[in-house]
């Protein structure tokens, strides 16, 4: 089985936007928004993932990738 890999650094980098902006744009805790940079978190609403889409102009496939050979790996370690 597989794992989703989240890529909100990749498309922050390329807009050239930093967490606390990002966070000010979207309504949602630097912490929280650090979490989902760093690939640790199990669940995103989808409002919050409109929310980053808007922000970053960018679609959600250029934040989240999913990858067949990639070992499942638990997020509350």
């Amino acid at each position: 089985m597989g794992q989703i890999i989240l890529r909100l650094d990749r498309v922050m980098a390329d807009r050239k936007m930093s967490l606390n902006d990002l966070s000010e744009k979207v309504g949602v805790s630097n912490v929280n928004l650090s979490k989902m940079k760093n690939g640790k978190i199990s669940a995103i609403r989808f409002s919050t993932l409109e929310a980053i889409c808007d922000a970053l102009d960018c679609q959600p496939g250029d934040i989240l990738e999913y990858d067949k050979t990639a070992p499942k790996t638990d997020v509350t370690e």
